[in-house]
């Protein structure tokens, strides 16, 4: 079973080639360089150095939210493009899982967290097992004061990942002190975090076709909340 798994959620862009639970390749960049020119390259580059055919690729995973919701559209539409013709499934994966799949703990718990703005962040919690993430939380908007507030019911080490860590870790200023900072080859989303959860979703039986993908947003785009508002005479979105 060969997975191309793919990720745009945020800054970072990453292409995966998985085969039967092996990493044949990943590539990753983090620069400001934007995903609709560098993320296809990547992906031909990657299967061109596996010596991979893409017609020999059985599933295709992407990360579909939350994240930007620019990225997170080129990466699910990238793959509804590359699937589609080839009558294949697709794996709709949550950017939140996919970084609790990075995380190389034996124990502890995965706190995932996106820039949201507004000082709120994406948010999912997981523990880890050294296996598979075990989810705690649903996805979520959440600020970070409250955030901080749950994690305090924890004794556990906590793993901050993801592109709002740094922001989190800021914002406790040394209150908890059982969050761990990892370092930054691993506290970015890559797009083999995205092969490892398309593994369950495959097992799961929970594959989708290449119509059925969608990106799965948290919250509206800011265009469309500050049309809600204007709409609703300036009140706040309810």
């Amino acid at each position: 079973m060969r997975i191309l798994a793919i990720d745009t959620s945020a800054c970072p862009v990453s292409a995966a080639l998985m085969e039967d639970g092996f990493l044949l390749g990943e590539f990753f960049l983090n620069t400001k360089t934007t995903h609709s020119q560098t993320l296809m390259p990547i992906v031909e580059s990657l299967l061109r150095a596996a010596a991979v055919d893409i017609k020999d690729i059985d599933v295709f995973a992407v990360n579909t939210g939350p994240g930007s919701f620019t990225g997170v559209r080129i990466g699910t539409a990238s793959v509804k493009g590359l699937s589609m013709p080839l009558d294949k499934p697709c794996a709709s994966v949550s950017t939140l899982e996919a970084m609790a799949y990075g995380l190389p703990y034996d124990s502890g718990i995965a706190c995932a967290v996106m820039d949201a703005r507004c000082s709120q962040v994406y948010n999912a919690l997981f523990r880890l097992n050294g296996h598979e993430p075990e989810r705690l939380t649903d996805d979520r908007a959440v600020s970070i004061e409250d955030l901080a507030d749950e994690l305090a019911g924890y004794s556990e080490r906590i793993y901050l990942a993801g592109d709002g860590a740094e922001l989190c870790a800021r914002a406790f200023d040394g209150r908890l002190t059982n969050v761990v900072l990892p370092p930054q080859n691993i506290r970015y989303q890559h797009a083999y975090g995205t092969a490892c959860a398309a593994q369950r979703l495959i097992r799961e039986n929970r594959l989708l076709s290449s119509d059925a993908l969608m990106p799965l947003y948290l919250r509206l785009p800011q265009a469309e909340r500050e049309l809600k508002k204007k709409q609703s005479g300036g009140k706040p979105d309810q």
